[in-house]
């Protein structure tokens, strides 16, 4: 009688259990589908892998959020100055323009912007809150304050129109020059420059004030000094934009050479 080899008989030994096993995880798997969708399913679809296309909106919501970031103290700052300016004309004109109380009011004002000039810049720098609304509108918030202060005051016949025009020129002309130049390079504000901008807001300020007596004559060496520094101060800003362009030009010029070369 021929027996059964030994392989043969293994094979069958180990065979049932595997195929019990299978038809295990057959049933359980059926189980799982008739009960419907798992966890680890549901969170697949919610999150889809890839280059699958973001859920309906999540765009709209990235964009909101950009454009909530506009709205930060410092930029909130800026655009307290800018309503701060009609404000102040009216204040300034009104009651014909040289009533002490009205006057108060207008400086009161005045001094606001001032204040709000020398800290949104810095928290801009600080907090890392520089937009490129704050970057347009700060420069036009500061010359808006600055040349509605000096044309009342020009109007009703508290300072020279000389003066006036001497600073807002100046003003003007710098930021321009900026602008010419910033393919070169930016201009930094110098200690001068910050200088200059201190002393005209307190001369302005004094002027503002129905002052009398010596404080009278005190405001208009104050006024003077603005002068000088305005004037010295621009004179320096041209310098060092010529410097720039030349040495913008330079490098251009070095950097086309070597290209040939």
């Amino acid at each position: 009688m021929t027996g059964v080899p030994a392989s043969a008989a293994g094979g069958s030994s180990h065979a049932a259990p595997q195929a019990a096993a299978a038809q295990a995880a057959e049933a359980e798997k059926a189980t799982v589908t008739a009960l419907g969708p798992t966890a680890a399913d549901v969170a697949a679809l919610a999150e889809p892998e890839g280059d699958a296309k973001p859920p309906r909106g999540a765009k709209l919501a990235a964009a909101a959020v950009n454009q909530a970031s506009v709205w930060n103290i410092a930029n909130l700052l800026t655009m307290l100055r800018l309503i701060l300016v009609p404000g102040f004309v009216a204040l300034m004109l009104a009651d014909g323009g040289y009533d002490p109380a009205w006057r108060s009011f207008a400086w009161a004002a005045f001094a606001v912007a001032m204040i709000t000039d020398l800290f949104d810049g810095h928290l801009a720098r600080t907090y890392n809150l520089v937009t490129d609304f704050g970057k347009i509108a700060d420069p036009i918030a500061d010359k808006a304050i600055m040349g509605a202060a000096l044309i009342c005051l020009s109007s009703l016949g508290d300072l020279p129109w000389w003066v006036t025009i001497v600073i807002l020129g100046r003003e003007l002309g710098i930021t321009l020059m900026r602008f010419v130049v910033i393919r070169y390079g930016v201009i930094p504000a110098s200690r001068g420059g910050k200088l200059k901008t201190l002393v005209q807001g307190i001369a302005v300020g004094m002027y503002v004030l129905a002052l009398t007596g010596w404080l009278a004559t005190l405001r208009w060496w104050v006024m003077a000094a603005a002068v000088v520094l305005t004037v010295v101060t621009g004179l320096d800003y041209v310098r060092q934009a010529i410097v720039l362009r030349r040495a913008g030009i330079a490098e251009r010029e070095a950097a086309a050479e070597e290209t040939q070369g």
